[in-house]
This record gives C-alpha cells, sequence and structure tokens, in this order.
C-alpha cells in the first residue's frame, strides 16, 4: 500500500465517551485492582509466614497469588488512564508489552490451574504417596516449566504478531492491546496468525481443560467413597469452585481469540475480555484462600502472634 502512512502508535477504546461512566468505569476498575492486589498480598504473606503452611499445595497457591498481582498489574493501570484522561495513546513499545505479559499471565495462569488439579487428584486419590510425588523439587520443577513455556509461548505469538504492518486504522477495539484486536488493523495478510492463535488456542486450552477434568473425575469417584457428608463436603468445596473459574477462563479467551478477525466490533468484545484479564485475579483469592479453613486460622494465627509481640 504505497499511499499509507505507518502506524507507529495506537488508540486504545473506553466502554464509553460519557464523562460520568468514565468515572464510574475508572472507579469499578480501581475498587478491584486494590481489593486484587490487597487480596493476594495478604496470601502470599500468610503463606509465607505461617509454617503450617509450607506445603505443595499452598506453594502453588502462593505462586498463583503472586501470578495474579502481575497480571492484573499489565491492563488496569493504563485503563484508568484512559478512562479518565482525554489522552487514548499507547506507544507501539507499550502496546508490545502489553500482549507479550497478557498472553504470558495467561498462559502461565492456565498452567499453574492445571498443575493445581493434579495437586489436589494426588492428595485425595493418592494421600500416602503425596509427599513422595509432590515433593519440593518438583513443585519447583513445575513453576519453572510453566512460566518457560509460556514465556516461549507468548514471545512466539508476540514475534508473530508484530511482524505484520499496522498501515490502516490505528483505533484498537479493546481497552488494551490484545493480539485479536491489531490483527484487524494489520495491512498485512493475518491468515496464517489467524490459524496459528487458533489451533494453539484449542491444543493448549482443550488440553489442560481435559487433564484438569480428567483429575476431577478421578477425585470425585474418591470422594463419594468417603464415609462421612462431612468429609465429600469439604472436598467437593474445594473442586467446584476451581472448575467454575477454569471454566469462565477458558469459555472467555475462546469467545475472543476463536472467531474470525473480520467480525464486527461490539462492547461485547470487551466485556468478555474482562472475564479472563481482570475477573480471575479477582476472584481467586476469594475462591482458593478466603473460603479456606486452614488459611482463616493461619491468619488469625499471625494477627493473634503480631497482637502479642505488638504488647510485650
Amino acid at each position: 500500500m504505497p499511499n499509507s502512512t505507518a502506524v507507529t502508535e495506537f488508540l486504545l477504546t473506553r466502554f464509553s465517551d460519557v464523562w460520568e461512566l468514565r468515572v464510574l468505569h475508572a472507579m469499578l476498575f480501581l475498587l478491584m485492582y486494590l481489593a486484587t492486589l490487597l487480596g493476594n498480598f495478604f496470601i502470599v504473606t500468610v503463606i509465607t509466614l505461617e509454617q503450617s503452611l509450607h506445603t505443595p499445595m499452598y506453594f502453588f497457591l502462593r505462586n498463583l497469588s503472586v501470578l495474579d498481582m502481575c497480571y492484573i498489574s499489565v491492563t488496569i493501570p493504563k485503563a484508568c488512564v484512559i478512562f479518565l484522561q482525554d489522552n487514548r495513546v499507547i506507544s507501539m513499545a507499550g502496546c508490545i508489552a502489553q500482549i507479550f505479559f497478557i498472553t504470558l499471565f495467561a498462559t502461565v495462569e492456565l498452567l499453574f490451574l492445571t498443575v493445581m488439579a493434579y495437586d489436589r487428584y494426588v492428595a485425595i486419590c493418592q494421600p500416602l504417596r503425596y509427599t513422595v510425588i509432590m515433593n519440593p523439587r518438583v513443585c519447583i520443577q513445575m513453576t519453572l516449566a510453566s512460566v518457560l513455556s509460556g514465556t516461549i509461548y507468548s514471545a512466539f505469538h508476540t514475534g508473530n504478531t508484530f511482524r505484520l504492518s499496522f498501515c490502516q486504522s490505528s483505533v484498537v477495539h479493546q481497552f488494551f492491546c490484545d493480539i485479536s484486536s491489531l490483527l484487524k488493523l494489520s495491512c498485512s495478510d493475518t491468515f496464517s496468525n489467524e490459524i496459528l492463535i487458533f489451533i494453539s488456542v484449542v491444543f493448549l486450552g482443550s488440553g489442560c481443560f481435559a487433564f484438569i477434568i480428567k483429575s476431577y473425575i478421578h477425585i470425585f469417584s474418591t470422594v463419594l467413597k468417603f464415609p462421612t457428608r462431612g468429609e465429600q463436603g469439604k472436598a467437593f468445596s474445594t473442586c467446584v469452585p476451581h472448575i467454575i473459574v477454569v471454566t469462565v477462563f477458558l469459555s472467555s479467551i475462546a469467545a475472543v481469540y476463536m472467531k474470525p478477525t473480520s467480525n464486527s466490533h461490539t462492547i461485547w468484545d470487551m466485556v468478555t475480555s474482562v472475564f479472563y484479564s481482570i475477573v480471575p485475579p479477582f476472584l481467586n483469592p476469594i475462591i482458593y484462600s478466603l473460603r479456606n479453613k486452614q488459611i482463616k486460622g493461619a491468619i488469625n494465627g499471625v494477627m493473634s502472634r503480631k497482637l502479642y509481640s505488638g504488647k510485650r
């Protein structure tokens, strides 16, 4: 396209141009952001300080909390800025960084959730071998493998996206930079990009989801053999929320990345993206920790020791 001008920066999109609604959206995002940071930071602190929580389950839970604080920090601060200011510009470097880190953290989040399902499977279905199978070395290896896999996956798709030329509209129909929205702005042939994204999302998402479901089928079949309803209810209460989070997370990603880029831009795309970029980090502290009796007991123990030491 010889008469076109190469795009060097992008314009992000708000949910509304009405000032009062922009302020409301910024306040809602900011409250969710602060709640997510406080909840996850509190969990990391309690698990670190409480010796009784130094187990594989809480090791992965602490990793998930650290990841969630990083994950939500990629999108919300910039979104609040564009909601409250007239300037909606994000630089090319800023857009690259957002896409890389969103893809990285979303991938690692899914892998962590898969590893946590496996941890619950071993704990419930093979309790006598739990400490042998889920030893500290294996836990660290699983964590590093998840982060390394996420980094490679993110680097590949980020590089594959920005090898394209952007010479059409610079308006990203999203409140943050994401691959799906950028492909719609490219003046290059994006067919190979779409195919690779579709295949990778299907392979990674379906593989992890199938593994999680298989783990919970074994878990539920074992739990149903427990002698008391109390033990069954305790096990189900920790398993069902996990499945709900994974389902919402994967279905929202699939809704955004597994449809043709030629589809018209709608506010629904922006709302759907909230369910995989903001909601999981916000809900995870509530689902995995604040409803957990061991976490509550550890919090009370830490607070009691702090109060006691303060009085001395």
